[in-house]
């Protein structure tokens, strides 16, 4: 008989690296941890630098169920403790990610559990060719709103129509941007305005508006599609989908579902790039209960 560890699905979840989808991805993790998931975390070696500097986490971490792993990200050295430059990031990342993401997954396969699935932030899709090459299913997890997604969802659409790029840099402020969109199901009175702005741009060589177009694009070919919000706040835009990518699922909200996941030695484990500056408290301490009010 196999062992207990040997049973368990090994979940392998990789975010793209900034803050703002390193905290959601790390909270999923937990919550797939809470329901009998092996975790393997990989960061960028940069962030996973920072999040040991930070004391986010530990550079002796320990629990055998919920482990770290590091990729290099393809850009030269930076300043240790600044957020790195995202165009860049996002240019290096689709070009270099894929040989050093596979080698982690086969020294994780080395191990017990192997791995059974992936993980990846929804702009981090260069691991849908490592799992395929694998034979693991991938679920994408985009970050953003449904009807956000559905956004990048429709940059190409908005480039066919010839939306986007714009003419000249007066369109952001001659009303253009107030153009309606109302072609596209499930996002009823839109305007030009309402989509993620990369579509703000003059540029038709533009970094952001390319990447995100492709890696939206890409979803397609992922397993399942998780979004962190919840059907009764986005019905309509989810049921759109529904025809259009694979299976659809809201896992969300995670900042409140984390919370009851109960204590345990990943309570510990936490986000933060940057190193918490307590100063305010302890000036908090020292004035009068009820004599100031934080902004």
């Amino acid at each position: 008989m196999g062992s207990i560890a040997a049973e368990k699905p090994h979940a392998v979840c990789v975010p793209y690296p900034a803050q703002g989808h390193i905290t959601p991805m790390l909270k999923l993790a937990k919550l797939l941890h809470s329901h009998g998931f092996h975790i393997t975390f990989v960061n960028t070696h940069f962030n996973h630098k920072r999040l040991i500097r930070s004391r986010a986490i530990s550079a002796l971490h320990a629990l055998p169920s919920f482990r770290f792993a590091s990729i290099p990200d393809g850009l030269p050295p930076s300043d240790e403790d600044a957020t790195q430059d995202v165009p860049s990031l996002c240019e290096a990342i689709p070009r270099t990610a894929l040989p050093p993401f596979r080698h982690v997954l086969r020294q994780l396969n080395e191990e017990s559990p192997p791995v059974s699935c992936i993980v990846s932030d929804g702009v981090m899709t260069f691991t849908l060719d490592a799992a395929r090459e694998l034979g693991v299913p991938e679920v994408v997890f985009w970050t953003t709103s449904a009807c956000g997604f559905m956004g990048y969802l429709h940059y190409q659409h908005l480039r066919e129509r010839g939306l986007t790029p714009l003419k000249d840099e007066g369109d952001i402020t001659s009303g253009y941007l107030d153009t309606p969109v109302d072609w596209i199901p499930g996002l009823n009175n839109m305007r030009l305005r309402d989509f993620p702005s990369f579509i703000r741009t003059t540029d038709p060589e533009d970094v952001m508006l390319n990447f995100c177009t492709r890696e939206a694009q890409r979803a397609s070919m992922a397993s399942a599609v998780i979004l962190n919000t919840f059907e009764e706040l986005e019905r309509p835009v989810l049921e759109a989908m529904a025809s259009i990518l694979p299976p659809v699922y809201t896992v969300g909200p995670l900042s409140l579902l984390s919370q009851r996941v109960a204590d345990s030695p990943l309570t510990s484990i936490r986000s933060n790039l940057w190193k918490e500056d307590s100063g305010c408290m302890e000036w908090l301490e020292g004035r009068t209960p009820g004599s100031d009010v934080l902004l």
